[in-house]
């Protein structure tokens, strides 16, 4: 005779199971370890009638053996411990591990969503956070990385991205305190409004329109912002640099100026040609523009180059040569 062991995710609504999971819920006895599992009042409902009752894995593995057993629940160190019962026994029963609910893709976001919420109300730290306050770590979280990318370190990649997460989940937690009218919103709300951008702008993707290939879908990008922004102003489709941030890094800030002002076919002659550092700098980032170069990824490259041709010197100098 089987013990069938059916879980389930927190992340999933109570009440979601999958066919198999009711049907083992016919199949004999069923117990569970927790008074307070959430799916309880709707097996109640169904007419499922379930048994709290102190977790034995021991007794659980011989009951088994006389007769089906359905438990509802159990993490890794109870599963663990019912396998090594099972082992012990000369005639051990079947254990069938049934899914009643599983995470989708994403699933650990709302894990992230409730420690936020955790952190934010028990936390002193994370409770006197603003917006302004947790400006300095975003960007300090985005240069990381950054970082990881460029020194293809991909392990370290995932915790950074992790810790960049944390970051839009924390200000969409303080958004989520003020009102609709105060400009309020929670990170479903932020999910809500990329979706909803990413399916507008991908119209060869969601829509049914044909495209030639990449070039021709950065087109249609283009064009479906400039739309947008005629939209949001009664008409008037603004400037192309408009949304450029002009508190970026000088470098990719001249590197996305131009990159804009080209797609409109802007002359050249409205470079500055002043005899001045600063036009000179923008003069070399024009030139890594036409070469399909990025000025601040080059420079960034020099300078590590730098930095470990300085540490090398300061090696030899320490050791006397």
């Amino acid at each position: 005779m089987p013990l069938i062991v059916v879980t389930t995710s927190p992340r999933v609504a109570p009440g979601l199971l999958s066919h198999r999971a009711w049907q083992a819920f016919q199949e004999g006895p069923v117990r569970t370890g927790s008074a307070g599992h959430p799916h309880l009042p709707f097996l109640a409902e169904a007419g499922v009638a379930v048994e709290v009752v102190t977790p034995e894995p021991a007794a659980l593995v011989r009951e088994a053996r006389d007769g089906t057993v359905v438990w509802l629940g159990g993490d890794e160190a109870f599963m663990r411990a019912v396998g090594h019962a099972a082992l012990t026994l000369d005639d051990p029963p079947v254990i069938e591990v049934v899914p009643g609910s599983y995470d989708l893709p994403g699933g650990r976001l709302i894990d992230l969503v409730e420690v936020m919420d955790r952190l934010r109300t028990n936390c002193p730290w994370d409770a006197k956070q603003t917006h302004e306050s947790l400006a300095p770590y975003l960007l300090e979280e985005a240069y990381e990385v950054l970082e990881t990318i460029e020194e293809g370190d991909h392990a370290a990649l995932r915790e950074e991205l992790g810790d960049l997460m944390l970051q839009v989940a924390f200000h969409a937690r303080l958004a989520n305190e003020r009102s609709a009218e105060e400009g309020g919103f929670d990170i479903d709300d932020v999910a809500d409004g990329i979706v909803a951008k990413l399916v507008r702008r991908h119209p060869h993707v969601f829509a049914g329109v044909e495209v030639s290939g990449a070039e021709q879908v950065g087109d249609n990008w283009e064009a479906i912002k400039a739309a947008e922004r005629a939209a949001k102003n009664d008409g008037d489709a603004g400037s192309v640099l408009d949304g450029v941030p002009m508190g970026q890094p000088a470098l990719s800030l001249a590197a996305q100026l131009l990159r804009r002002a080209g797609r409109i076919g802007a002359p050249d002659d409205l470079v500055p040609d002043e005899d001045d550092l600063g036009a000179s700098l923008l003069a070399l980032v024009r030139r890594a523009h036409e070469a399909g170069l990025d000025p601040e990824a080059e420079l960034r490259a020099t300078a590590r180059r730098y930095r470990d041709r300085v540490r090398a010197w300061e090696a030899l100098r320490r050791d006397g040569r």
